[in-house]
């Protein structure tokens, strides 16, 4: 079946589909140096909107992680959605593996659009990326929201036991799956009722697989590699910027402990927000509600402290304060 039909083709075809016809176009941009970056961009550019960027991390595509959240966004926002190196159509011949570098790309692809300020979204390594760019250009960063994203992990975290995964090598294993186990183990990692992978035949997650991950391998490990190595959160710069972190309750992948860690990191300036039977893919599990809080603090301009909800953790962080993740 999959030689004469791809579902996952198909659905990539659909998303692309559905991108153009909400206003926005692909454009790939030649950053110089080696490096090509691609991204969706406003078909027509409103200078009276703000600019807001949606940054995926790893798995399907950015179309397949922010296809569902361009309805609510694109009437208040010029939308961007960049792929980062190495995944879609973005590539680098530079040896840097970095999310610093992914940040410098990401920043100057912008500044080739005329965006000079900007809010964005981070999802897990997306996250990592948008940290960064709000590190080394506070100006040009408004608002951030950092959804399931370890920013403040260290290399020990692995030694220490914080992760489900033993090294670094399961881990890419399994964040950039080759076999049908691999991908149902990611998805029973990233998703708190994994249904779709326990029934779905092998043939559907082979096809998924061949289309979405076995490209730059080599190179995503590699990216895998540097999230943690030589990482201390000592050393991790605090942003001063309006924050939103967003977690999911049961994240199997960067666990909680993280986000409540980056919560003391950032202090008044940051709210973290828990949703709960959520996962790491809490983007994708829990939509209606990641995306009500995205609004609140984007477009409504309530100020983290002043959010009112029920998954709000900010009652609950001092009594975190003893456990130094």
């Amino acid at each position: 079946m999959t030689k004469c039909f791809s579902f996952t083709a198909s659905r990539d075809w659909w998303y692309r589909y559905i991108f153009s016809y909400a206003g926005l176009k692909s454009v790939t941009t030649n950053l110089g140096e080696g490096t090509t970056m691609h991204c969706w961009i406003p078909k027509i550019t409103k200078p009276a909107k703000p600019n807001l960027v949606l940054i995926h991390g790893f798995g399907a595509n950015a179309m397949w992680q922010w296809g569902n959240y361009l309805r609510s966004f694109i009437p208040r926002f010029n939308v961007y959605v960049p792929d980062l190196l190495f995944f879609g159509e973005s590539y680098t011949t530079h040896l840097e593996r970095t999310e610093h570098f992914q940040a410098q790309c990401l920043k100057k692809l912008m500044e080739s659009f005329q965006v000079q300020k900007m809010s964005l979204v981070g999802v897990s390594y997306g996250g990592f990326v948008g940290y960064s760019l709000a590190s080394q250009y506070p100006d040009a960063i408004e608002k951030i929201v950092l959804c399931c994203s370890g920013v403040c992990l260290e290399e020990k975290d692995m030694k220490d036991g914080l992760f489900k995964v033993s090294d670094l090598d399961e881990a890419a294993s399994i964040l950039l799956p080759q076999t049908p186990d691999k991908l149902r183990t990611l998805v029973k990692m990233s998703f708190v009722k994994p249904a779709a992978a326990k029934t779905a035949p092998s043939y559907f997650l082979r096809d998924f697989i061949q289309v979405m991950c076995t490209h730059y391998i080599e190179e995503k490990r590699d990216l895998i590699q540097n999230i943690l190595k030589d990482r201390q959160f000592a050393n991790l710069p605090k942003i001063t910027q309006p924050t939103l972190i967003v977690w999911g309750e049961e994240d199997q992948v960067f666990p909680l402990e993280l986000g409540y860690r980056l919560k003391r990191h950032l202090g008044d300036n940051a709210e973290l927000v828990v949703i709960k039977n959520a996962g790491h893919a809490v983007n994708l599990e829990k939509t209606k509600e990641f995306l009500k809080h995205l609004k609140a603090f984007l477009i409504d301009n309530v100020p983290v402290h002043d959010q009112n909800s029920h998954n709000s953790v900010k009652d609950n962080i001092n009594s975190k304060n003893n456990g130094d993740y």
